[in-house]
């Protein structure tokens, strides 16, 4: 899947750092079909004027509409090269009843709607965007209603403050955008654990060494991720997520602290035939929680355990554990649920720790599925 990239601007080269790191790579591979179109070009006169005085009196200048017009139908008549691209834009566009390929217009300005991560996602999905960079006190507002009429047209803020142009407010959103386009990010897990994806911050990370010397003073890697006891960073790491939201973003706080996953879900008192038996190489499906055994026994079946060791760590769900060890086949349909929304795996380990200490409940959904591994 790709995605088709139109920014008209007075200043073109501000676009030049969109040749760099992941994004740039991704226009190299293809994954995005970058173009960049100078105002200016869309004038008649020999100083190449896109601005003047407003009506009614005031001070600034305003960016003039005949070049934002013609601009804009520059753009809408430009071929799209990837025929991916173009069936899912004419597909798009014909749903909402245009029945032919045009981009979404997106203007920055102080006036729009927030830039959020829930609205990066919405325009990754599309196939073909447009971004108009305006400069001065804005745009003649006669260009919106001209955009509008041939496209959808979405002003967005990067937040609660101006900047002397849309140029930097574009580098940020496609930034945001672009990263979320299949192939662009590597590793795609790494999207799942970022702040905002759930309404928290992220957690703090730490990499090696273990005990760092910061010139005599010593800065140990919290213990906890050094256990190799996934429950417990799971905790940990919810924990910090919930501390640091609560410091620097305590606004987002109330929404993601309710348990919205699990409030949808409908619960039950389990019984034993809600326990299948446990599998090394596949794992429950289904809501269950099982009485603890003896040690060296399966909590899924009363013959002794040849997957496990008493008293060991566990890393895969669906095995026996020892007596007073945490079993992962607890509440897996809550679990799913939880997973198809993006959650992490530390978000998925630790529901599932939550869901062993709940006692006799088993929590159920209307979309089970494979035990994610």
């Amino acid at each position: 899947m790709s995605i088709r990239l139109d920014v008209v601007t007075i200043f073109p080269d501000y676009l030049a750092p969109l040749d760099l790191s992941l994004i740039g790579k991704a226009r190299r591979e293809g994954l995005v079909d970058l173009h960049v179109h100078d105002l200016r070009d869309f004038t008649h006169d020999r100083h190449r004027t896109v601005d003047d005085t407003p009506f009614g009196g005031g001070a600034g200048m305003v960016m003039k509409p005949q070049p934002w017009a013609e601009a804009l139908d520059h753009v809408l008549a430009q071929p799209l090269a990837s025929g991916n691209v173009v069936d899912r834009a004419s597909t798009r566009r014909t749903q909402e009843g245009l029945g032919y390929a045009v981009p979404r217009l997106i203007v920055p300005g102080p006036g729009g709607v927030p830039f959020s991560q829930a609205l990066a996602h919405e325009l990754a999905a599309e196939a073909w965007l447009a971004f108009a960079c305006g400069r001065y006190e804005g745009l003649d507002e006669r260009v919106y209603e001209h955009a509008a009429e041939r496209m959808p047209v979405t002003v967005v803020s990067l937040g609660d403050y101006v900047l002397n142009g849309g140029e930097v407010a574009v580098l940020a959103m496609v930034e945001a955008i672009v990263r979320l386009v299949p192939g662009v990010v590597g590793n795609a897990e790494s999207l799942v654990e970022e702040s905002h994806e759930d309404s928290l911050l992220e957690y703090p990370v730490y990499t090696k060494p273990a005990v760092w010397d910061d010139r005599g003073t010593e800065r140990p890697v919290p213990p906890i991720l050094l256990s190799g006891n996934h429950c417990a960073i799971a905790q940990w790491r919810h924990q910090q997520r919930l501390e640091r939201t609560a410091a620097r973003r305590p606004d987002l706080l109330h929404p993601s602290a309710t348990g919205g996953a699990l409030a949808a879900l409908d619960g039950r008192v389990a019984t034993a035939a809600d326990a299948p038996n446990c599998s090394p190489s596949n794992a429950p499906v289904g809501s269950t929680r099982v009485a603890p055994t003896t040690p060296g026994t399966s909590r899924h079946s009363s013959k002794p355990s040849t997957t496990c060791a008493p008293g060991s760590r566990h890393t895969r769900p669906g095995c026996g554990t020892a007596a007073g060890d945490w079993s992962p086949a607890v509440g897996v349909d809550a679990l799913l649920t939880t997973r198809r929304s993006r959650r992490s795996r530390d978000s998925w380990w630790l529901l599932t720790c939550r869901a062993q200490a709940w006692g006799e409940r088993s929590w159920s959904s209307s979309r089970p599925g494979p035990l994610p591994t």
